[in-house]
């Protein structure tokens, strides 16, 4: 019997797509120092004041309006990898949420409860790096086995950005879509303040303070976002030979005042539309499960803002889910570790 285990994570999602469960997840999630990385008064006066008076209610619309009958599409579609990841090892494998249910405590102390288990490939489900994402993930699993003082080990998967089985994956999912006639395609990334890159910046000089700088060797780039998502754009391209002006990079979800990266994947729609793109594809890398970033922001509110922008048709590229691909990359890189 293998004495090791495999924890999948994901960022989360509410119970229900009611207020009050939206509420609760987002107080957890937008209070993690991570995420909003402001000192702790600060970060409660604006999650208390500004956005849990109104937010969680449309919040809650947008979850009803993409809702599945078996629940939240990011935990549904997280189960179903899980189970298909499963069926190729024989080693336990459980699905973690950083917020929300499954937790990352309930399933790493189920986990070291197994007899024999001595060590845990924890592989958080983010391929590019962002404190807001990957270091809080660590963090939490970390913070639980030493309340907990679990006997086990904890090996970490480290982001796979420029992975080639990833790369492969995604240029695989993406294959069919491209066999249709479109005008353009359009990776869009989750957004990121730009204060999270330049802070990790130790030199204070090359991320986002120089032309091009994601293209730059640095060691700056080992933790920047930016960077990672240029590589793995470019990666993608290659792999599917994309002519330059065929596609774009930009940025959603965007939250709160403070400079976000640019640019805006709805402004870059709308441009697209008035530059007359018909038909327009989006892929969104930095998921790897379709959720509500995917399936509502883009798929309907990106629609949206397409044709009102004089655009016809936007094809949201599913995420990898299960996609075959996916799970083989996922239990080699198991098998691997």
């Amino acid at each position: 019997m293998t004495n090791k285990a495999v924890l999948l994570v994901n960022l989360g999602s509410p119970d229900n797509a009611d207020t009050p469960s939206v509420r609760r997840y987002l107080n957890q999630f937008l209070m993690d120092r991570y995420v909003i990385q402001l000192p702790w008064l600060f970060r409660r006066m604006i999650v208390s004041l500004f956005v849990l008076p109104t937010r969680p209610k449309a919040s809650a619309a947008a979850y009803k309006s993409v809702w599945m009958k078996e629940g939240s599409p990011l935990v549904v579609l997280s189960n179903r990898l899980k189970k298909a990841v499963q069926a190729t090892l024989d080693m336990p494998v459980s699905m973690a949420m950083r917020y929300g249910q499954p937790s990352i405590e309930n399933e790493l102390i189920a986990l070291s409860q197994q007899p024999g288990i001595d060590e845990i490939l924890y592989l958080p489900l983010y391929p590019h790096y962002a404190e807001s994402t990957v270091t809080t993930s660590i963090e939490e699993a970390k913070r639980v086995i030493a309340k907990y003082n679990l006997k086990v080990r904890l090996t970490v998967m480290a982001p796979f950005y420029d992975n080639p089985d990833y790369i492969d994956a995604l240029a695989l999912s993406a294959e069919p879509y491209l066999k249709q006639d479109y005008d353009h395609i359009v990776f869009s990334y989750h957004g990121l303040p730009e204060s999270h890159i330049t802070k990790l910046d130790t030199s204070g000089q090359h991320c986002l303070k120089q032309e091009g700088c994601c293209e730059k060797a640095n060691d700056a780039h080992k933790t920047c976002y930016r960077h990672h998502v240029m590589r793995t754009t470019q990666l993608v391209v290659d792999k599917l030979g994309l002519d330059n002006d065929k596609y774009s990079i930009a940025f959603q979800s965007r939250l709160g005042r403070a400079k976000w990266l640019s640019p805006n994947t709805e402004d870059r729609l709308r441009e697209l539309a008035q530059a007359n793109a018909k038909n327009v594809l989006v892929i969104c890398p930095a998921f790897v499960t379709d959720c509500l970033e995917t399936l509502e922001e883009i798929a309907i509110r990106g629609q949206e803002v397409f044709t009102e922008a004089g655009g016809t048709k936007l094809t949201l590229i599913p995420c990898l889910n299960n996609h075959p691909a996916w799970v083989n990359a996922l239990a080699s890189w198991c098998k691997s570790s």
